[in-house]
C-alpha cells in the first residue's frame, strides 16, 4: 500500500481549515533551539529538519537561528499554508516522516512539533538516524493542552468540549483508520527502538498573550472538532456555543497565559 493510502486519513484530518490553525495555534518555546544546538553541538550553518511541519509555524521558528530548515509535510494544504508565509533559509517538501527523500546525514537536528503521535513511530525513528549526522539531534516536543491561562474554570471547560469531541468522534467512527500513538508512550518507544544512543525527557515552558477569542480559536484548529464538524454536527453538539459564552465573560481581555511542553530527545 502506498504511503498517500496508508495515511490518508490523516491526511484528511488535517485537510480544510490550515489557515485556522496557523493562525491560533503556538510556536515553539524560545529556550528550545539553543537546547537542542548545545545537546548536538550544532551552529548557525547547520539544518533543521521539521518533520510533520504542517503550517510551518515550527518551521519559521528556525528561520534565522540556522542556515537552513526544511518542512517536511504530506498534507498539501497545509504545506501551502506554509509555503504562503516564506521565511529565510526555509523550504517545504511533500513526503513522510519514515520517507522524507532526504540524503543521510544531512541534517544536525530533526524535530517533530505536535505531530509524533500521527506518524509511524518506528519508521520515523529509523529516518531520523538515517538523515541526522553522527551525533545529531531528533526532538518531538508536545504541548499539554490547554494552555494555563490562570483562569481555572475556562481550563476546565475547555477541556470538557475537546472531551465532548473525541467522545463524539468515537462514537461515530468518524476516524476510522486513522494512525494515531499516545503521546505518553513517545519516550518508551524511543528508547525501545534502538535509534539513540542517549533519550531524556525535558519541561519547558513559554509565555504568550490570550483571549477568549484565541482560545476558542484554539479549540477550533484541534483536528477532533474539526472532523466533528466535517460530519455534519454543529458547535452546540459539542458544547462549544456555551464555551465562547463562558470564554467571553471571563476573559474580556487579553491576558498572560502559559504553554508547558514535553521534549522527548535522542542523540543518534
Amino acid at each position: 500500500m502506498s504511503d498517500d493510502a496508508d495515511f490518508a486519513t490523516n491526511i484528511k484530518r488535517f485537510t480544510g481549515f490550515a489557515g485556522h490553525y496557523d493562525a491560533f495555534r503556538p510556536t515553539l518555546p524560545e529556550a528550545l533551539s539553543g537546547l537542542l544546538l548545545e545537546v548536538a553541538r550544532a551552529h548557525k550553518s547547520s539544518t533543521v529538519v521539521d518533520l510533520g511541519s504542517g503550517t510551518g509555524l515550527s518551521t519559521r521558528y528556525w528561520s534565522g537561528k540556522v542556515r537552513e530548515v526544511i518542512g517536511i509535510e504530506p498534507t498539501d494544504a497545509m504545506r501551502e499554508e506554509a509555503e504562503r508565509h516564506g521565511g529565510a533559509g526555509v523550504s517545504y517538501r511533500r513526503g513522510f516522516s519514515h520517507d522524507t527523500g532526504l540524503p543521510d546525514g544531512s541534517a544536525s537536528i530533526v524535530v517533530c512539533s505536535q505531530a509524533l503521535h500521527w506518524m509511524d513511530p518506528q519508521g520515523t525513528f529509523k529516518e531520523a538516524k538515517r538523515i541526522l549526522r553522527p551525533g545529531g539531534v531528533f526532538a518531538a516536543c508536545d504541548y499539554d493542552w490547554p494552555p494555563v491561562t490562570g483562569v481555572w474554570e475556562l481550563d476546565q471547560a475547555y477541556q470538557a468540549c475537546d472531551q465532548r469531541g473525541r467522545e463524539m468522534e468515537r462514537a461515530h467512527a468518524l476516524s476510522e483508520g486513522i494512525k494515531f500513538q499516545e503521546k505518553s508512550g513517545h519516550l518508551d518507544r524511543m528508547r525501545s527502538s534502538g535509534a539513540f544512543r542517549w533519550t531524556r525527557e525535558v519541561l519547558l515552558h513559554h509565555e504568550e498573550q490570550g483571549d477568549a477569542a484565541r482560545l476558542v480559536g484554539l479549540l477550533f484548529s484541534q483536528g477532533s472538532v474539526q472532523t466533528v464538524l466535517k460530519a455534519g454536527f454543529n458547535e452546540a453538539d459539542m458544547g462549544i456555543d456555551r464555551f465562547r459564552e463562558l470564554a467571553t465573560a471571563l476573559m474580556p481581555q487579553a491576558k498572560r497565559w502559559l504553554w508547558c511542553s514535553r521534549v522527548r530527545i535522542g542523540v543518534v
